[in-house]
């Protein structure tokens, strides 16, 4: 074997320690126990407890936490971008400045979670429940809405542009400051009671799909359709 040639074994077998190696890391990751900035990036992480957990920074991108209880947990500035929360628990959980963009997380539990300014863009979170919820200055731009229930949640500053709210209970929630819902689909959408003087983007359209009442407070160019108020939802 020449020199050259021997070099260039040497050369790929060291490309492909690293490269185990690097796998091998990754790997442990998902073993690892709940920690601040940890990568479980990808990993399963499914019908597992996890209440009061600190993931505080954490990369949990494209990770399933499918029937997981994050509740209590602290999420600040977590990454979950693309991962699975279906049916997941994270009530009370903080989850300030956090990443939910794209996940798929039907059904999920946000009640009483604190996340503001979180990012929820162009997520599946139809029957979601955000009851009570600090949401303020959150993104929820093209999400899937339908049949959310953000009843009492703090909407101040939240980006509900593009997003489907059909169905979805927005009635008790609190919008002190203004809350965009730019081309929004808002078919049967209840908003009894709801203060939307302050709102952005509203147009008669929407407003002729939803569900108000005589409590409703709309933006002075918005006027309540003849057929307000609505019959009650039926569940199922």
């Amino acid at each position: 074997m020449g020199i050259a040639t021997g070099l260039g074994v040497l050369a790929l077998s060291a490309v492909f320690f690293l490269g185990s190696s690097a796998t091998a890391l990754r790997a442990a990751d998902c073993g690892n126990v709940a920690a601040p900035g940890l990568d479980w990036s990808g990993c399963s992480k499914t019908n597992i407890m996890l209440p009061s957990s600190d993931l505080q920074g954490a990369n949990l991108a494209g990770a399933h936490f499918d029937s997981t209880d994050l509740s209590d947990a602290n999420l600040t500035s977590a990454n979950f971008e693309k991962a699975t929360l279906v049916r997941a628990w994270l009530k009370n959980a903080k989850a300030d400045g956090a990443n939910f963009a794209k996940i798929e997380a039907y059904r999920s539990d946000f009640t009483k979670a604190s996340a503001n300014g979180a990012s929820f863009a162009n997520a599946e979170l139809q029957r979601a429940e955000f009851a009570g919820a600090q949401l303020n200055n959150a993104d929820f731009q093209k999400a899937e809405l339908g049949r959310a229930d953000f009843d009492k949640a703090l909407l101040s500053g939240a980006n509900f542009s593009f997003a489907n709210l059909s169905r979805a209970t927005l009635n008790g929630a609190v919008m002190d400051g203004a809350t965009s819902f730019s081309g929004a689909f808002m078919y049967l959408t209840r908003i009894e009671g709801l203060d939307l003087s302050k709102a952005s983007g509203l147009q008669q359209a929407q407003i002729n799909l939803a569900c108000g009442d005589n409590t409703t407070i709309l933006p002075s160019w918005l006027k309540a359709p003849s057929n307000w108020p609505c019959p009650p939802d039926e569940k199922d």
